[in-house]
């Protein structure tokens, strides 16, 4: 299987993990990947049924974010996704999501600070606020890579927006972004018996070495 093809069924199954978490309706929200080696990615095509989706409906744009190859229009918000891939070399997928509880914060313009276990592990940090940007050019991306640039957190809850996340690949942004509806989902629970409590940055950073670089099987 060519590398083009496995990516368009890789990206095209991952937006059914969007649903089954429960981070998107009707047709909003999307997955992308860089493909490996090029200055190209696979995104979701817009305005189209998730049940629709299927590897060949999948768009092949440059990082510029024109379409390469793909007979639908690609995602409205691939102009971000191309500006975070150009200045981000070592991202390799970007998930958005308008996800209830985390988008709730969103709207606050508030971050969700780092409280849980489970917050250290995976975002090593709070999950941080990036500025309000209108669709249709790239300056989403700007604000994404504006504010998680030298910061741990794979996840930026854009402001009066919804979730954006990155990773290594397509399916560790997905990762993010389920991670990070759960914790905005807690900690939005924990404010209602109470202010919730920070985890001293010390443990923080052990907790955060720990998941990423023992957790798991190597």
């Amino acid at each position: 299987m060519s590398t083009l093809s496995r990516l368009r069924r890789e990206v095209a199954a991952l937006h059914a993990e969007l649903v089954r978490y429960q981070l998107v309706v009707w047709t909003a929200g999307n997955v992308s990947a860089r493909v490996p080696g090029e200055d190209l990615m696979i995104i979701k095509p817009s305005g189209v049924s998730y049940d629709e989706l299927t590897p060949e409906s999948m768009i092949l744009c440059d990082l510029d974010g024109a379409v390469v190859e793909g007979d639908h229009s690609p995602s409205s918000d691939t102009a971000a996704h191309a500006y975070v891939y150009r200045a981000m070399p070592e991202v390799g997928g970007v998930v958005h999501t308008h996800s209830t509880y985390a988008t709730a914060w969103a709207a606050r313009h508030e971050a969700i600070p780092c409280v849980l276990t489970a917050m250290a592990d995976e975002f090593g940090a709070e999950i941080p606020v990036g500025p309000f940007a209108l669709i249709g050019d790239d300056s989403i991306g700007r604000g994404i890579v504006q504010t998680l640039s030298g910061h741990r957190s794979p996840a930026v809850l854009m402001a009066g927006h919804g979730v954006f996340t990155i990773g290594k690949d397509a399916r560790a942004a997905v990762k993010a972004a389920v991670m990070c509806e759960d914790v905005a989902r807690s900690v939005h629970i924990s404010r209602q018996l109470g202010e919730p409590r920070p985890i001293a940055q010390q443990d923080v950073d052990r907790l955060y070495d720990r998941y990423q670089n023992v957790y798991g099987q190597r």
